[in-house]
């Protein structure tokens, strides 16, 4: 230990092993169950000889939501014109020629990449920075890479040294990712959506555009929370992965000198080429904001191992670079969107916020549940409201990343239902 640098020894220091677990978002003893006696789909406790109780790491999480939906998936498949799956806002659009390209054109890369970037890459966030999101005043390290955003997501408090003596606060519907990086760093996870009343914490994540609402937080709300960042010493974490996409309001960064002044101290935000750049499946994304915070998780990404392809480097920093490619991207959701919400009102279903982002939040006036049943007569499978809070079961979310033709097909069942 003597010769490891202090910020390693603090980080090491953090490792507990609580025995608490996140449930029905909130926070639970567990109950210790010996090796071998547990039901299948139970949590266990194992206790080996000796005495020490290890505590499985998977049991500080939550079920895998998507496993529920099983049934429905089901009967939305027995469809005879198929399913229409809105359940997983995955991009079924082509890679962009110049992300391909350049791909292709680094596969030659035999050596170790390094986790800061290449200096291409390094560039390219911090010009995506000042020309998308407006942000001022950016330092050498203007951003760390991502081995795509829900990694960074589920990792950051634990990278950040959270651990039991912390509070991570969440938003009260929100993508589930959040509670989890609260079960992986063994944190007390506390549901609040108003920082003029939010207790204090180690950290909070923020979602504008929200996934799956799709609402835009105001400029007011943004600078509350980053008020709120700074009045306790926390670290105000931003996810901002749907940025690219607002329909009815024009989304704004917290790291926008409107929001947070002429400093990014205590702010961190999360970007994703997964929408915007349809690389979902090259797991690409990067986070931005205070460059000391970014300094700590640099050096803890460095031990850890999280490093990015060099090939996949390669590729971001072209989809940085490009905005042709986004702006073809956002007509195509547009015109989705455009086709699916009338559709869906048809119905019955009210469309609430969803004035940005990849989703239509909706409610029939019935349990989520039940709608996710309708839609899953007419062959069409979306996400239930429960998967993203306990506030939000009356809803489902309902994704445009499905191609044209799935998207007409969708339109014209309900149509049928319609009459």
């Amino acid at each position: 230990m003597g010769q490891l640098l202090r910020r390693e020894r603090a980080v090491l220091r953090q490792v507990r092993f609580a025995r608490w677990c996140v449930q029905d978002g909130r926070r639970r003893r567990r109950s210790p169950v010996r090796q071998g006696s547990a039901p299948a789909g139970t949590r266990r406790v194992i206790e080996p000889r000796g005495g020490h109780v290890r505590q499985p790491l998977a049991a500080a999480l939550p079920d895998f939501p998507w496993d529920t939906i099983a049934g429905a998936k089901q009967r939305a498949a027995a469809h005879p014109d198929g399913i229409i799956n809105l359940s997983v806002g995955t991009p079924v659009d082509p890679v962009p020629e110049v992300v391909q390209r350049a791909l292709i054109e680094a596969a030659d890369s035999p050596g170790y990449p390094v986790t800061i970037g290449t200096p291409r890459l390094r560039q390219a966030m911090a010009d995506f920075l000042v020309r998308r999101c407006g942000v001022q005043g950016l330092g050498e390290l203007a951003g760390v890479p991502a081995i795509g955003t829900k990694e960074i997501v589920a990792n950051l408090p634990s990278q950040l040294g959270l651990g039991s003596d912390d509070t991570l606060i969440v938003p009260s519907v929100a993508y589930p990712t959040y509670a989890v990086g609260g079960g992986l760093s063994r944190s007390r996870v506390v549901v609040t959506d108003d920082p003029d009343t939010a207790p204090a914490a180690t950290m909070a994540w923020i979602n504008s555009p929200s996934n799956p609402t799709g609402a835009v937080s105001d400029p007011g709300l943004l600078r509350g929370w980053v008020n709120w960042a700074r009045e306790h010493d926390a670290i105000l974490a931003s996810d901002e992965c749907y940025l690219e996409f607002g329909w009815e309001v024009d989304p704004v960064s917290v790291m926008h000198p409107d929001i947070c002044g002429d400093s990014h101290a205590n702010l961190l935000v999360a970007h994703s080429l997964s929408k915007r750049s349809n690389l979902a499946g090259y797991r690409a994304g990067f986070v931005a904001g205070d460059p000391a915070l970014l300094a700590e998780l640099l050096e803890v990404r460095k031990h850890a191992g999280f490093i990015m392809p060099e090939p996949v480097q390669a590729a971001m920093a072209a989809a940085l670079d490009d905005e042709q490619h986004v702006a073809q991207q956002r007509e195509r959701y547009r015109r989705r969107r455009a086709v699916l919400r009338p559709a869906l009102e048809a119905v019955g279903f009210t469309i609430e916020h969803s004035e940005a982002g990849l989703y239509l939040w909706v409610n029939r006036g019935e349990s989520g549940r039940a709608s996710l049943d309708f839609l899953a007569e007419q062959g069409i499978l979306a996400a239930p409201g429960d998967f993203y809070g306990n506030d939000s079961a009356d809803h489902l979310r309902v994704a445009l990343t499905a191609t044209d033709e799935r998207i007409d097909a969708a339109a014209q069942r309900l149509a049928a239902v319609a009459g």
